[in-house]
Formats: structure tokens, C-alpha cells, sequence
């Protein structure tokens, strides 16, 4: 896509009058989905193409396979207008807290059922990628989320989520930061995390709990303080405390099988908290490249 012709921003008066209608929204997709002149049939692999049928499909010119610039992507299908979807996509990322699905029904007048499907499509595609890991200082800890239950203290957990958080520690404050469900506190559970998400440079620090002993081998720079009831990562035990509290207000409750959606949804803005300008357009992309999501792969538990 031409850099001129991107979206910046996060003006609500300026996205509707770039995207006032589908016909604007086919145009930007089009452009972001064929970059670069980078065509390719999906049926045969020509890369000579004509105008298709519908406005902004493309024809191959050997097989005759017309393509719509929504085909294969995570906006295939939807059940509603492309225009609606791009002003959900906008609301979503450019919110600072985004929206819920009950927010977003009553917004653009649909069933909540339908907003959850498509926010879940979002969610998935707002996923790291991985390829950026933590560097430098990098505080790691556990917690979980969900509400006290009788005779469990500590790390007894019962019906409550498990998560491992980590979050860089950079000279003016914090960095970046990531974080996962686990099935329980054990070195097996953090170890694909850490792979994943954690430079084997980094200096990694955590509290005296056992099941981080392991990693040692794998992460010579790991350090292990004592936690100090949470004051010896002051920065981390906020960063859990503000993504419990967006839980809890905008969402209210969600379910383990969902929950790794909505902690890819709040770091996907937290790790962009100082480019708030092109969030919209890096989740079109990904929208756009990603394979198709169908909306009945969802049972919906969530608001």
C-alpha cells in the first residue's frame, strides 16, 4: 500500500469522512491486499490480472479466477457491511480501552452475538508474532485472574485463570510486555513462553518461586529476588493490576477458553501505546494477511 495513502490517526471525524462508505473501504483493502503490484492467482499462480467483475475484484487473465479483495482474508465473508466492520476494526484499536461486544451491539445497532465474532476475529490477529522478544531488564511473574474462592490461598488456584506476564524495565520506565495463559505454575508451562517472548540475553528477573530454577540452563542472565509482597516489581504488579482492572470494567468477565484473546487485544495497544497514529492501519493489514477466520469456528461465552 502507498505510505500517503495510509490511514493515520485517530480522529473519529476524519476516519468517517476517509471511509464514509463500502465502496472507500474495497479501495483501501484492494490496495493493502495487492501492495506493490504483488497479484498472484490463488488458482493458478499467474500474476496477470484485469479488472474483475465487481468493483476493486481482479481477473486472472489465464484461468479467468476472479478475486475480491476480501477473498482469503479475515474480512471474507462477514455478515454485515464491509463499512460497518472497518468502523468496529477503528473503534477497537483506536479506543484506548477499546470496546466490548455488548458496547459495540448497541453502538452499530447488531446482536451482540455477531460483534463478539468479529471482535474475536480481531483479537486473534492482534497476536504477537513473536519475533520481537524482550531484551534488556525483563521482569517475569504469574497471577491469576478471577475472583477469591474459599479455603485457596497462594498459588492454589481452583477455578481461577493462570497467566505469566512479562514486561521490559527500560531507563524512562517500561518497554514492552507480553502475556500468555499457562496450565500451571511449573517450569514446562513458563518454558514456551519464555521462548517465545524472551531473549536468552535478557536479564531476567523473578521471585524465588521453584518452577522458574529450570530456566537457568536456558537463561543464564535469570535472577531470582524475593518478591517482597510485590514490592520489589513495583512496575509489574501495576502493569497486572491496570490489565486486571480492564478486564473486570470493560469486559466484565471472560471465560479461559477466550481469555488469551483479550490479553493479545491489551498488549496489542500497550505495546504501541506511542504510535497510537497507525493502529488502525497495522490491524488492517493484519487483517488483510491473515488466513480466513470464519465466525462459526466461535461458540460464544464472552461479552
Amino acid at each position: 500500500m502507498d505510505n500517503e495513502l495510509d490511514f493515520k490517526g485517530v480522529n473519529a471525524i476524519n476516519f468517517h469522512k476517509r471511509f464514509k462508505d463500502d465502496e472507500a473501504c474495497y479501495d483501501y483493502i484492494a490496495r493493502a491486499k495487492w501492495a506493490d503490484n504483488s497479484y498472484v492467482c490463488k488458482k493458478c499462480g499467474c500474476v496477470k490480472y484485469c479488472k474483475g467483475k465487481k468493483p476493486y475484484s481482479r481477473r486472472c487473465l489465464h484461468c479467468k479466477y476472479d478475486e475480491s479483495p476480501t477473498a482469503g482474508t479475515a474480512f471474507d465473508k462477514v455478515k454485515f457491511s464491509l463499512h460497518i466492520a472497518f468502523h468496529i476494526l477503528f473503534k477497537v484499536c483506536a479506543r484506548k480501552k477499546g470496546l466490548s461486544s455488548i458496547e459495540l451491539s448497541k453502538e452499530f445497532g447488531m446482536r451482540q452475538k455477531t460483534c463478539w465474532a468479529f471482535k474475536r476475529k480481531i483479537q486473534q490477529v492482534m497476536e504477537s508474532s513473536g519475533n520481537y522478544p524482550l531484551t534488556g531488564e525483563v521482569h517475569v511473574d504469574e497471577f491469576m485472574i478471577g475472583g477469591p474462592e474459599e479455603g485457596k490461598r497462594g498459588r492454589s488456584h481452583g477455578e481461577k485463570k493462570l497467566v505469566i506476564v512479562a514486561l521490559e524495565i527500560v531507563k524512562d520506565g517500561v518497554g514492552r510486555a507480553y502475556a500468555e495463559i499457562i496450565s500451571d505454575f511449573s517450569s514446562k508451562s513458563f518454558k514456551p513462553f519464555f521462548e517465545k517472548y524472551i531473549s536468552k540475553e535478557a536479564l531476567v528477573k523473578t521471585d524465588e518461586w521453584t518452577g522458574y530454577k529450570p530456566l537457568l540452563k536456558d537463561y543464564p542472565n535469570l535472577i531470582q529476588i524475593p518478591s517482597e509482597s510485590g514490592n520489589s516489581f513495583p512496575e509489574l504488579h501495576i502493569h497486572i493490576m491496570n490489565m486486571k482492572g480492564w478486564i473486570r470494567g470493560v469486559h466484565h468477565h471472560c471465560s479461559e477458553d477466550h481469555l488469551q484473546g483479550y490479553l493479545n487485544e491489551y498488549h496489542f495497544r500497550y505495546n504501541r501505546r506511542n504510535s497510537e497514529g497507525v493502529l488502525f492501519n497495522t490491524l488492517l493489514k493484519r487483517m488483510v494477511n491473515n488466513d480466513v477466520i470464519r465466525m462459526n469456528q466461535f461458540i460464544q461465552r464472552d461479552a
